[in-house]
Order: C-alpha cells, then sequence, then structure tokens
C-alpha cells in the first residue's frame, strides 16, 4: 500500500499538515482574480474567455515543498493540477521498485493526466523544488466542459498535446544517439522556458544528472560526459546547475541530424 500523499491528506481529509497551507475559496475564481500569474497558470493553448471559465473551476492552490509529492501511484484520481509556480517531475515505479522519470513539468504546464483514464493515478509526482499548484476538480470541469463549448475545446486540445508529447518521447528514444536526445531535451527546456517570457538561452536544470538520464534513457555516466563534450565543444556553458545555450543553431542541427 502505498503512503498517502501530501493532497490526500491536505485537501480531502482536511487533516493538518505543517508544511502545506492550502488556499481554498468559495467561488473558485476568487483566487485568480487578483492572480499576478494567471497569465501563466493556464497555458493549455486557450483563449482568454475559455480561461476565465477554466479559472471558475480552480477551488484550492496546494504549496508542496521541494521533495515533496503531490500524488502517488494508486491515489484516487480526482483533478488535475496546473502548475502555478516550481517545478515537478512525473515518476513511474516499476514492481521491482526502480523508479523511471518519465517527464518534467514547469510553471503553466497540467499534471495529473496519468489518473484520467483508470481514475487512480499511476505514476508520482515530485516537486523539484517548492511549488504551487491549482487544483481542477475533474468533475467540475466535466460539467463545465458539457455546458462550455471552449471549455471541452480546451480540454480536447489538452489531451491532444499530451499524445503529441508522449509521440515525441517515444521518437527521441527510438532513433536519437545519446547526443541528440541531450540535444533535444535542451532545446526543449529553451522554448518553454521563453514561451513564458523567460531566457531561452540561460536557464536551471531543476533536475539532476541523475534525473536527465532516467528521463532519457541514458546512464548516468553517458550524460555527463555528454554535458563535458558539448561545454569543450562550445554548444553550451555549465557551471553547477545553470546552464547557458552558446551555439543553439549548432544542437539543432545535431537534432536533425537524427531525422535524415
Amino acid at each position: 500500500m502505498y503512503a498517502t500523499s501530501i493532497l490526500e491528506r491536505s485537501i480531502y481529509r482536511a487533516e493538518p499538515d505543517p508544511v502545506l497551507r492550502p488556499r481554498t475559496d468559495v467561488t473558485g475564481a476568487a483566487l485568480c482574480s487578483g492572480c499576478g500569474l494567471r497569465h501563466l497558470c493556464l497555458t493549455v493553448g486557450l483563449d482568454a474567455l475559455a480561461t476565465k471559465a477554466f479559472e471558475q473551476v480552480v477551488s484550492a492552490r496546494v504549496r508542496v515543498p521541494k521533495g515533496g509529492v503531490l500524488c502517488r501511484p494508486g491515489d484516487p484520481f480526482r483533478a488535475l493540477y496546473s502548475i502555478r509556480s516550481g517545478s515537478c517531475k512525473s515518476v513511474l515505479v516499476t514492481e521491482e521498485g526502480r523508479e523511471q522519470v518519465a517527464g518534467y513539468h514547469m510553471r503553466g504546464e497540467i499534471v495529473g493526466i496519468d489518473g484520467l483514464s483508470t481514475r487512480i493515478h499511476e505514476s508520482e509526482t515530485v516537486a523539484l523544488e517548492d511549488s504551487e499548484f491549482c487544483t481542477l476538480p475533474f468533475d467540475r470541469l466535466e460539467e463545465l466542459a458539457r455546458r462550455d463549448p471552449r471549455v471541452q475545446h480546451g480540454l480536447h486540445r489538452l489531451l491532444a498535446s499530451e499524445v503529441t508529447r508522449e509521440r515525441n518521447i517515444m521518437l527521441m528514444l527510438g532513433t536519437m544517439r545519446a547526443e541528440q536526445r541531450l540535444a533535444s531535451f535542451l532545446l526543449d527546456l529553451a522554448r518553454r522556458y521563453q514561451e513564458r517570457g523567460y531566457s531561452s538561452t540561460e536557464f536551471i536544470l531543476r533536475m539532476t544528472r541523475e534525473e536527465i538520464g532516467s528521463f532519457l534513457g541514458l546512464k548516468l555516466e553517458t550524460v555527463s560526459r555528454l554535458f563535458s563534450r558539448f561545454h569543450q565543444e562550445g554548444l553550451v556553458q555549465v557551471r553547477g546547475r545553470t546552464l547557458k545555450l552558446i551555439d543553439p543553431l549548432a544542437l539543432r542541427q545535431l537534432v536533425v541530424a537524427s531525422l535524415q
């Protein structure tokens, strides 16, 4: 039996927690109306009117400290979660207890979709830094989608983007060499940071090299060797966890070579 997650204890059972302090509101939308991050919190390709409709569903904000777990395999699926601040990873756990990083998620992205089909979460969502999530109860989301075509369309786009993400991961793992996988991963991070108004050439790697290797299907030694190689070749500059892309074009050319 899996241990109860932070979310299960504090939101649905209303038990006190010294770390997690959920903020709830009767109307839900009030949590979003005065939020300076609302333009980043729900970035699933919705237009302005649909975003406002989604805001009506938000029931709480959940704070999870670095290393804390939002939900675990076996937890009942009740909601989707939009990352208001921070970042997290999704982890699959095999029957032998081996962990496999399945995704890296940052502000504005939605997590919790893994529980949609079976109504049971299949992966573990772990905060990589102190993070805050907006809760979107799925029963309320479904009800709103039945009444509002914009919300229904937004849900379809959300699910389609998840299918596309998984397809791209399969393509990367099935066709790319080790150096191409790492280059593709770094360029994807750059794109996502740029979409959120951050620098696309200099950012902090929230995942460790071991976690990056798990996600890319590479050994820790291989990831470390490739970072050193990219650094020596003038493609990137690495200082601890701070990464600067020196030659993004060369990284793109390296990735494109795998598709030819």
